[in-house]
């Protein structure tokens, strides 16, 4: 009953579970009964405010904490009876790195390869040479890890979840501490990684990182999953906002409130708004005929359409609140 057949989605998926839910000895419910679906291969952006549920979702997905209800999959394997197995074809990095202060970054690197008995011996000064390399940290090595700034110790402990090939990474805010070059950095990596074959499951609070790197997402808000799919779905689901350029915007603002047209932006020559929800009795907005009215209104358009619909746009449309875009 437990292993699941080839057909099963489950099988099919990197991390599957059904259910899930921790709730706290002070009766504080940190995660409601989570379905999630990350495919093998995704790019997987784990989304939402700090506070959300993020983490600990993850640390019952890695077996560091037990769920109070519920069930979870990690590589078609039950967690956590199965860790054993399956934490070996894992690389995770959750709340910062564990290091040892008094030793260098390359040390650090030794003791954690030493530490896996799968490791073989014999070539752990190479996989270790290339971990440092492949975060950018081989200039600084043999600088002592008390000395690494925040960033730095986010690089190492994302090298040493590198030292073996693995099947998923698990990252929880893996950008934390990092400047843009840092960032963008990092990003590559998660890129060369899921073009290399990983499954990458990506916890973040940053709509701008999970936009750009990620394939697929879930958006997570009080503990509760509000809604999962490909980041092009999610996004195709909110409506761009209506952009218009015209010398004359404050007659363009008017006649854009007379249409329906809310939450109208005006700077400059740049007039912006939302268009209204099609439903009930109302007929959708035709935007030909809002141009066509524009005009006979004596408004000079010089450019009319809609602009691409963000994630950030879904998040606000599926939750009504403002987010953290870019930290």
């Amino acid at each position: 009953m437990d292993q699941p057949s080839a057909e099963d989605p489950a099988a099919r998926a990197a991390v599957e579970t059904r259910g899930l839910t921790k709730r706290y000895r002070g009766g504080q419910l940190a995660v409601d009964s989570l379905d999630l679906t990350v495919p093998r291969g995704s790019v997987f952006g784990f989304l939402g405010p700090n506070g959300s549920g993020k983490t600990t979702t993850i640390r019952m997905l890695m077996g560091l904490i037990e769920p109070t209800a519920g069930r979870a999959r990690l590589l078609g394997a039950p967690m956590p009876r199965a860790a054993r197995s399956v934490l070996p074809r894992v690389g995770a990095l959750i709340e910062g790195p564990a290091l040892y202060p008094f030793l260098t970054g390359r040390d650090n690197l030794v003791r954690f390869d030493a530490a896996d008995p799968t490791a073989d011996p014999g070539t752990r000064a190479a996989r270790v040479s290339a971990a440092l390399e492949r975060v950018g940290l081989t200039a600084a090595a043999r600088k002592k890890a008390r000395a690494y700034s925040l960033g730095m110790k986010q690089r190492l402990g994302l090298a040493a979840a590198l030292l073996q090939p693995r099947e998923l990474l698990v990252l929880d805010e893996p950008t934390n501490g990092l400047d843009p070059q840092g960032m963008r950095e990092i990003r590559t990596l998660v890129r060369e990684l899921a073009d290399d074959g990983t499954t990458v499951f990506l916890s973040s609070h940053l709509l701008d990182e999970i936009e750009q790197v990620c394939t697929h997402a879930a958006v997570m808000t009080q503990g509760r999953l509000i809604v999962q799919g490909t980041v092009a779905e999610l996004a195709a689901g909110s409506r761009g906002r209506l952009s218009i350029t015209t010398p004359d915007p404050a007659e363009a603002v008017r006649v854009l409130k007379e249409h329906g047209v809310t939450d109208i932006v005006a700077l400059e020559e740049r007039v912006t708004g939302e268009l209204p929800a099609s439903g009930g009795s109302a007929p959708p907005l035709d935007l030909a005929d809002l141009n066509a009215a524009l005009v006979r209104a004596g408004v000079r358009v010089r450019a009319f359409g809609t602009e691409r619909a963000s994630l950030e746009d879904a998040f606000v449309a599926l939750t009504g609140e403002g987010f953290d875009v870019a930290g």
